[in-house]
């Protein structure tokens, strides 16, 4: 009985730290900022200057 709750009690430290791990391992100030590029900016098509067709 002994041995089935030792069992329990690593596998939930286990899940502890897997949970642990994904939540707070990474970057410092969290994710880099994405840089806007012009190509991208050009090619987007601006919403309000859209027709609307019945």
């Amino acid at each position: 009985m002994s041995l089935l709750l030792l069992e329990a009690l690593g596998a939930l430290v286990l899940l502890v730290l897997i949970v642990w791990w994904t939540m707070f391992s990474g970057r410092k100030h969290g994710e880099l900022p994405e840089a806007p590029t012009a190509e991208a900016d050009n090619n987007s098509p601006d919403p309000s200057s859209e027709v609307k067709k019945d």
